[in-house]
Protein backbone atom coordinates (compact mmCIF):
# COMPACT_ATOMS: atom_id res chain seq x y z
CA UNK A 1 0.00 0.00 0.00
CA UNK A 2 2.83 2.38 0.92
CA UNK A 3 4.56 1.73 -2.40
CA UNK A 4 1.35 2.51 -4.29
CA UNK A 5 0.95 5.81 -2.41
CA UNK A 6 4.58 6.69 -3.15
CA UNK A 7 4.00 5.99 -6.83
CA UNK A 8 0.91 8.22 -6.84
CA UNK A 9 2.85 11.06 -5.22
CA UNK A 10 5.58 10.76 -7.88
CA UNK A 11 3.00 10.79 -10.66
CA UNK A 12 1.28 13.87 -9.22
CA UNK A 13 4.59 15.70 -8.85
CA UNK A 14 5.56 14.77 -12.38
CA UNK A 15 2.24 15.95 -13.81
CA UNK A 16 2.61 19.31 -12.00
CA UNK A 17 6.16 19.87 -13.16
CA UNK A 18 6.74 22.71 -15.57
CA UNK A 19 6.89 21.88 -19.23
CA UNK A 20 10.39 21.90 -20.72
CA UNK A 21 11.39 25.36 -21.82
CA UNK A 22 11.09 25.80 -25.56
CA UNK A 23 14.48 25.68 -27.22
CA UNK A 24 15.73 28.75 -29.11
CA UNK A 25 15.15 28.86 -32.85
CA UNK A 26 18.07 27.68 -34.95
CA UNK A 27 16.63 28.08 -38.43
CA UNK A 28 13.62 29.22 -40.43
CA UNK A 29 11.95 27.50 -43.36
CA UNK A 30 10.35 29.76 -45.96
CA UNK A 31 7.46 28.56 -48.11
CA UNK A 32 6.12 30.87 -50.86
CA UNK A 33 2.37 31.43 -50.59
CA UNK A 34 1.51 34.34 -52.89
CA UNK A 35 3.39 36.05 -55.70
CA UNK A 36 2.22 39.05 -57.69
CA UNK A 37 3.40 42.46 -58.89
CA UNK A 38 2.53 44.09 -55.58
CA UNK A 39 4.36 45.52 -52.58
CA UNK A 40 2.75 44.23 -49.37
CA UNK A 41 3.51 45.98 -46.08
CA UNK A 42 0.35 45.15 -44.15
CA UNK A 43 -0.97 41.76 -43.02
CA UNK A 44 -3.20 40.65 -40.15
CA UNK A 45 -4.81 37.46 -38.89
CA UNK A 46 -8.60 37.68 -38.90
CA UNK A 47 -8.78 34.36 -37.02
CA UNK A 48 -6.73 31.20 -36.62
CA UNK A 49 -7.47 30.18 -40.21
CA UNK A 50 -7.33 33.40 -42.22
CA UNK A 51 -4.59 35.88 -42.99
CA UNK A 52 -5.68 39.12 -44.67
CA UNK A 53 -3.45 41.47 -46.63
CA UNK A 54 -3.50 44.64 -48.70
CA UNK A 55 -0.81 46.35 -50.75
CA UNK A 56 0.03 48.52 -53.69
CA UNK A 57 -1.93 48.63 -56.95
CA UNK A 58 -5.18 48.29 -55.00
CA UNK A 59 -4.58 44.59 -54.39
CA UNK A 60 -6.00 42.93 -51.28
CA UNK A 61 -7.08 39.46 -50.27
CA UNK A 62 -6.91 36.54 -47.86
CA UNK A 63 -4.81 33.42 -47.33
CA UNK A 64 -6.24 30.20 -45.91
CA UNK A 65 -3.35 29.26 -43.62
CA UNK A 66 -4.19 25.54 -43.61
CA UNK A 67 -4.20 25.15 -47.40
CA UNK A 68 -2.29 28.32 -48.45
CA UNK A 69 -5.12 29.04 -50.86
CA UNK A 70 -5.19 32.71 -51.81
CA UNK A 71 -8.12 34.85 -52.85
CA UNK A 72 -7.29 38.32 -54.12
CA UNK A 73 -9.06 41.27 -55.69
CA UNK A 74 -8.38 44.86 -56.71
CA UNK A 75 -9.96 47.93 -55.15
CA UNK A 76 -10.56 51.04 -57.27
CA UNK A 77 -11.82 54.47 -56.29
CA UNK A 78 -13.08 56.37 -59.35
CA UNK A 79 -9.96 56.64 -61.51
CA UNK A 80 -7.61 56.02 -58.54
CA UNK A 81 -5.90 52.75 -57.73
CA UNK A 82 -5.16 53.12 -54.01
CA UNK A 83 -1.99 51.96 -52.29
CA UNK A 84 -2.67 50.26 -48.94
CA UNK A 85 -0.14 50.08 -46.10
CA UNK A 86 -2.45 49.60 -43.13
CA UNK A 87 -4.88 46.81 -42.31
CA UNK A 88 -6.80 45.63 -39.26
CA UNK A 89 -9.57 43.31 -38.26
CA UNK A 90 -12.40 42.66 -35.83
CA UNK A 91 -14.46 39.51 -35.35
CA UNK A 92 -16.85 40.87 -37.96
CA UNK A 93 -14.82 42.84 -40.51
CA UNK A 94 -11.54 43.40 -42.31
CA UNK A 95 -10.27 46.96 -42.73
CA UNK A 96 -7.72 48.50 -45.09
CA UNK A 97 -6.49 52.10 -45.24
CA UNK A 98 -4.72 53.80 -48.13
CA UNK A 99 -1.78 56.13 -47.69
CA UNK A 100 -1.83 59.37 -49.67
CA UNK A 101 -4.63 61.88 -50.20
CA UNK A 102 -7.40 61.02 -50.52
CA UNK A 103 -7.11 58.61 -47.60
CA UNK A 104 -9.59 55.79 -48.15
CA UNK A 105 -10.64 53.47 -45.34
CA UNK A 106 -12.62 50.40 -46.35
CA UNK A 107 -14.35 47.68 -44.35
CA UNK A 108 -15.92 44.38 -45.38
CA UNK A 109 -19.26 44.99 -47.03
CA UNK A 110 -22.46 42.97 -47.09
CA UNK A 111 -22.32 41.78 -50.69
CA UNK A 112 -18.72 40.66 -50.77
CA UNK A 113 -17.46 44.10 -51.77
CA UNK A 114 -15.47 46.50 -49.64
CA UNK A 115 -17.41 49.44 -48.20
CA UNK A 116 -15.86 52.92 -47.92
CA UNK A 117 -16.37 54.13 -44.32
CA UNK A 118 -13.96 57.07 -44.11
CA UNK A 119 -12.29 59.41 -46.57
CA UNK A 120 -10.09 62.43 -46.07
CA UNK A 121 -8.22 64.73 -48.43
CA UNK A 122 -5.59 67.38 -47.84
CA UNK A 123 -2.03 68.45 -48.41
CA UNK A 124 0.53 66.38 -46.54
CA UNK A 125 -1.95 63.66 -45.65
CA UNK A 126 -0.33 60.23 -45.33
CA UNK A 127 -1.76 57.43 -43.17
CA UNK A 128 0.63 54.79 -41.89
CA UNK A 129 -0.94 52.12 -39.69
CA UNK A 130 -4.10 50.74 -38.12
CA UNK A 131 -4.96 48.67 -35.02
CA UNK A 132 -7.96 47.62 -32.93
CA UNK A 133 -8.22 47.41 -29.15
CA UNK A 134 -11.30 45.20 -29.44
CA UNK A 135 -14.21 44.53 -31.78
CA UNK A 136 -15.64 48.00 -31.18
CA UNK A 137 -12.73 50.42 -30.84
CA UNK A 138 -9.86 51.02 -33.22
CA UNK A 139 -7.25 53.61 -34.18
CA UNK A 140 -5.27 54.69 -37.22
CA UNK A 141 -2.37 57.12 -37.41
CA UNK A 142 -0.87 59.31 -40.09
CA UNK A 143 1.81 61.97 -40.48
CA UNK A 144 1.65 65.44 -38.96
CA UNK A 145 -0.85 67.82 -40.56
CA UNK A 146 -1.57 71.32 -39.19
CA UNK A 147 0.64 70.83 -36.15
CA UNK A 148 -0.16 67.35 -34.89
CA UNK A 149 -0.23 63.71 -35.89
CA UNK A 150 -3.28 62.61 -37.87
CA UNK A 151 -5.19 60.20 -35.62
CA UNK A 152 -8.63 58.79 -36.34
CA UNK A 153 -10.63 56.59 -33.94
CA UNK A 154 -13.72 54.42 -34.19
CA UNK A 155 -15.99 53.55 -31.25
CA UNK A 156 -18.67 51.66 -33.21
CA UNK A 157 -16.88 48.72 -34.76
CA UNK A 158 -15.44 50.69 -37.66
CA UNK A 159 -18.68 51.94 -39.15
CA UNK A 160 -17.64 55.54 -38.53
CA UNK A 161 -14.32 57.25 -37.73
CA UNK A 162 -13.56 60.60 -36.09
CA UNK A 163 -10.33 62.57 -36.45
CA UNK A 164 -8.87 63.88 -33.20
CA UNK A 165 -8.40 67.63 -32.91
CA UNK A 166 -4.88 68.94 -32.46
CA UNK A 167 -6.13 70.47 -29.19
CA UNK A 168 -6.57 66.91 -27.88
CA UNK A 169 -3.06 65.79 -28.85
CA UNK A 170 0.49 66.66 -27.86
CA UNK A 171 2.11 69.29 -30.06
CA UNK A 172 3.73 67.72 -33.08
CA UNK A 173 7.17 68.39 -34.50
CA UNK A 174 7.32 69.74 -38.03
CA UNK A 175 7.72 66.81 -40.40
CA UNK A 176 6.99 64.22 -37.69
CA UNK A 177 5.31 61.12 -39.00
CA UNK A 178 5.07 57.40 -38.49
CA UNK A 179 6.82 55.21 -41.06
CA UNK A 180 4.39 53.26 -43.22
CA UNK A 181 6.88 50.42 -43.41
CA UNK A 182 5.07 47.45 -41.88
CA UNK A 183 1.79 48.50 -40.23
CA UNK A 184 3.54 48.07 -36.88
CA UNK A 185 4.24 51.51 -35.48
CA UNK A 186 1.05 51.16 -33.39
CA UNK A 187 0.98 48.71 -30.46
CA UNK A 188 -2.09 48.06 -28.30
CA UNK A 189 -2.49 46.20 -24.99
CA UNK A 190 -5.62 46.40 -22.87
CA UNK A 191 -6.80 50.02 -22.98
CA UNK A 192 -3.33 51.29 -23.87
CA UNK A 193 -1.76 52.34 -27.15
CA UNK A 194 1.76 53.32 -28.13
CA UNK A 195 2.61 55.05 -31.43
CA UNK A 196 6.25 55.31 -32.53
CA UNK A 197 7.26 58.25 -34.72
CA UNK A 198 9.99 59.36 -37.07
CA UNK A 199 11.26 61.69 -34.33
CA UNK A 200 11.90 58.76 -32.00
CA UNK A 201 9.03 59.84 -29.76
CA UNK A 202 6.15 57.65 -28.60
CA UNK A 203 2.59 58.96 -28.32
CA UNK A 204 1.01 57.08 -25.42
CA UNK A 205 -2.59 56.81 -24.25
CA UNK A 206 -3.79 54.71 -21.32
CA UNK A 207 -7.48 55.23 -22.07
CA UNK A 208 -7.97 54.26 -25.72
CA UNK A 209 -7.08 57.64 -27.13
CA UNK A 210 -9.02 59.94 -24.81
CA UNK A 211 -5.89 61.51 -23.31
CA UNK A 212 -2.30 61.54 -24.54
CA UNK A 213 1.27 62.07 -23.39
CA UNK A 214 4.73 61.82 -24.96
CA UNK A 215 7.28 59.16 -24.04
CA UNK A 216 10.83 60.14 -24.96
CA UNK A 217 13.25 57.50 -26.23
CA UNK A 218 16.97 57.39 -27.07
CA UNK A 219 16.50 55.81 -30.49
CA UNK A 220 18.38 57.50 -33.31
CA UNK A 221 16.30 60.15 -35.09
CA UNK A 222 18.74 62.75 -36.41
CA UNK A 223 17.68 62.38 -40.04
CA UNK A 224 14.25 62.13 -41.74
CA UNK A 225 15.03 58.50 -42.62
CA UNK A 226 15.67 57.57 -38.97
CA UNK A 227 13.36 56.93 -36.05
CA UNK A 228 11.01 54.20 -34.79
CA UNK A 229 9.87 51.94 -37.63
CA UNK A 230 8.19 49.24 -35.55
CA UNK A 231 6.98 48.72 -31.98
CA UNK A 232 5.50 45.72 -30.18
CA UNK A 233 4.40 44.97 -26.61
CA UNK A 234 4.32 41.52 -25.06
CA UNK A 235 2.10 42.78 -22.24
CA UNK A 236 1.27 46.18 -20.74
CA UNK A 237 4.80 46.58 -19.37
CA UNK A 238 7.25 44.86 -21.70
CA UNK A 239 7.81 46.55 -25.04
CA UNK A 240 10.41 46.67 -27.78
CA UNK A 241 10.95 49.04 -30.69
CA UNK A 242 13.33 48.96 -33.63
CA UNK A 243 14.29 51.20 -36.48
CA UNK A 244 17.47 52.75 -37.73
CA UNK A 245 17.97 54.17 -41.20
CA UNK A 246 16.82 52.35 -44.32
CA UNK A 247 19.35 54.34 -46.38
CA UNK A 248 22.15 52.99 -44.15
CA UNK A 249 20.80 49.52 -43.33
CA UNK A 250 24.06 48.18 -41.87
CA UNK A 251 24.15 50.86 -39.18
CA UNK A 252 23.23 49.37 -35.80
CA UNK A 253 23.88 52.36 -33.56
CA UNK A 254 21.01 53.38 -31.25
CA UNK A 255 18.35 51.59 -33.32
CA UNK A 256 16.88 49.20 -30.71
CA UNK A 257 15.10 50.17 -27.48
CA UNK A 258 13.29 48.30 -24.72
CA UNK A 259 10.95 49.13 -21.84
CA UNK A 260 9.86 47.07 -18.84
CA UNK A 261 7.58 49.71 -17.29
CA UNK A 262 5.06 50.38 -20.03
CA UNK A 263 7.17 53.04 -21.70
CA UNK A 264 7.83 55.31 -18.71
CA UNK A 265 11.48 54.67 -19.47
CA UNK A 266 13.11 53.34 -22.62
CA UNK A 267 16.69 52.08 -22.78
CA UNK A 268 18.98 51.30 -25.68
CA UNK A 269 19.69 47.60 -26.05
CA UNK A 270 22.25 45.75 -28.19
CA UNK A 271 23.65 49.16 -29.09
CA UNK A 272 26.25 48.88 -31.83
CA UNK A 273 25.42 45.20 -32.28
CA UNK A 274 23.39 43.39 -34.89
CA UNK A 275 20.84 43.76 -36.27
CA UNK A 276 20.91 47.04 -38.13
CA UNK A 277 17.84 48.53 -39.79
CA UNK A 278 14.63 46.49 -39.59
CA UNK A 279 11.10 47.49 -40.58
CA UNK A 280 9.17 45.15 -38.25
CA UNK A 281 9.67 43.51 -34.86
CA UNK A 282 7.33 41.07 -33.11
CA UNK A 283 7.44 39.14 -29.85
CA UNK A 284 7.20 35.39 -30.30
CA UNK A 285 4.00 34.09 -28.63
CA UNK A 286 4.36 31.94 -25.48
CA UNK A 287 7.96 33.04 -24.98
CA UNK A 288 7.54 34.98 -21.72
CA UNK A 289 8.68 38.02 -23.65
CA UNK A 290 12.16 36.59 -24.19
CA UNK A 291 11.94 35.78 -27.90
CA UNK A 292 11.74 38.38 -30.68
CA UNK A 293 11.91 38.28 -34.46
CA UNK A 294 12.89 41.35 -36.48
CA UNK A 295 12.47 41.48 -40.21
CA UNK A 296 13.31 43.77 -43.09
CA UNK A 297 14.75 43.89 -46.58
CA UNK A 298 18.01 42.98 -44.81
CA UNK A 299 16.69 39.57 -43.76
CA UNK A 300 15.30 37.83 -40.66
CA UNK A 301 16.95 38.17 -37.23
CA UNK A 302 16.08 36.46 -33.95
CA UNK A 303 16.75 37.00 -30.24
CA UNK A 304 16.06 34.46 -27.50
CA UNK A 305 17.12 36.68 -24.60
CA UNK A 306 14.87 39.71 -24.78
CA UNK A 307 16.83 41.54 -27.45
CA UNK A 308 20.28 41.49 -25.86
CA UNK A 309 21.79 39.17 -28.45
CA UNK A 310 20.64 38.43 -31.99
CA UNK A 311 21.39 35.96 -34.76
CA UNK A 312 20.48 36.20 -38.42
CA UNK A 313 18.37 33.25 -39.51
CA UNK A 314 17.90 34.22 -43.14
CA UNK A 315 18.92 36.83 -45.70
CA UNK A 316 15.50 36.61 -47.40
CA UNK A 317 13.98 40.11 -47.61
CA UNK A 318 10.55 40.97 -46.23
CA UNK A 319 8.79 44.08 -44.94
CA UNK A 320 6.47 42.74 -42.25
CA UNK A 321 5.41 39.61 -40.35
CA UNK A 322 2.78 38.34 -37.92
CA UNK A 323 2.86 35.16 -35.81
CA UNK A 324 0.16 32.53 -36.15
CA UNK A 325 1.53 30.58 -33.17
CA UNK A 326 4.83 30.21 -31.35
CA UNK A 327 6.65 28.60 -34.27
CA UNK A 328 4.79 29.72 -37.40
CA UNK A 329 4.50 33.19 -38.90
CA UNK A 330 3.56 34.74 -42.20
CA UNK A 331 5.68 37.46 -43.79
CA UNK A 332 5.08 39.83 -46.69
CA UNK A 333 7.31 41.94 -48.86
CA UNK A 334 7.99 42.91 -52.43
CA UNK A 335 5.85 40.78 -54.74
CA UNK A 336 5.18 38.04 -52.20
CA UNK A 337 3.76 36.52 -49.04
CA UNK A 338 5.47 33.52 -47.44
CA UNK A 339 4.95 31.11 -44.56
CA UNK A 340 7.80 31.03 -42.03
CA UNK A 341 8.40 27.87 -40.00
CA UNK A 342 10.84 28.46 -37.13
CA UNK A 343 12.74 25.48 -35.77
Amino acid sequence: MRSILSLLVVLVLFSCAEEPKKQPFQSVGITPVFEDAVSIRAITFLDSRTLAFAGSNGIYGTVDVSSNQVRSSTQYYDSITPSFRAVGGTAEDFFMLSVESPALLYKTGDQGKMELVYTEAGEGLFYDSLAFWNNTEGIAVGDTVDGCLSIIITRDGGNSWTKLSCSDLPEGIEGEGAFAASNSNIAVQGNKVWIGTTEGRIYFSSDKGLTWEIQQTPIISDKPTQGIYSIDFFDENLGFAIGGDYTEPESNKANKIKTVDGGKTWELIADGLEPGYKSCVQFVPNSDGEALVAIGFTGISYSSDGGTNWKQLSEEPFFTLRFLNDSTAFAAGSKRIAKLDFK
